[in-house]
């Protein structure tokens, strides 16, 4: 099966058709339109919204020293602080994802190098959004500079031991569903990988 579409059936629902589509916004962090769509049944929907992203990259960056990278940020929509793993947004113009994934990390961490490698991708939201967030695995990082996220980041790094990341996660330290899935793929990974946590 092709890997963007791992799993397909016979019986899978038929894409809606566009009838209309009206942008209401187009900005690089709020670009919104409304469709009118027509399903398969026959069924019009008059207005269905649908932000769109560019791409959105994360990265599960594990130290030589088996410590997981990860960052502390106020996030303005929760008005709450969590930990998070270094993410961030393609720039314009980007075209390689693993290259921004490892510029985020840079910016976010000051850590590079290592073994990379796709870990999983997944979407926010697909009723609602048309953007994926793709995830690196990047394996005995080092720090090669300072960090300097910009002006719009106010971070915290923190380098964990990985025995500390599964308890972390149960307990409710992070909040970005995005984020939890990545690692939880992880720790699956180190588990079969392994053998032991």
């Amino acid at each position: 099966m092709p890997k963007d579409r791992p799993f397909t059936f016979p019986d899978d629902p038929k894409p809606w058709k566009v009838l209309t589509r009206e942008y209401l916004s187009r900005k690089f962090w709020y670009t919104v339109r409304v469709d009118k769509v027509e399903l398969p049944t026959g069924s019009i929907i008059d207005e269905y919204w649908i932000n769109e992203y560019a791409p959105w990259v994360n990265v599960v960056a594990v130290t030589a020293a088996d410590e997981i990278l990860l960052i502390r940020q106020y996030r303005h929509g929760l008005g709450q602080v969590h930990f998070e793993i270094p993410a961030g947004t393609t720039d314009p113009g980007e075209t390689s994802l693993e290259d921004a994934a490892k510029r985020e990390l840079l910016e976010e961490t000051g850590y590079g190098g290592g073994t990379w490698s796709p870990l999983m991708t997944l979407s926010a939201n697909p009723a609602l959004t048309n953007n994926l967030t793709h995830t690196f695995l990047a394996e005995g990082v080092a720090r090669v500079k300072d960090a300097d996220p910009g002006a719009g980041e106010d971070l915290r790094l923190h380098a964990l031991p990985f025995a500390e990341l599964e308890p972390l996660i149960d307990g409710g330290g992070f909040i970005q569903a995005l984020h939890t899935a990545a690692l939880q793929k992880y720790l699956l990974m180190r588990l079969k990988r392994t053998g032991a946590r």
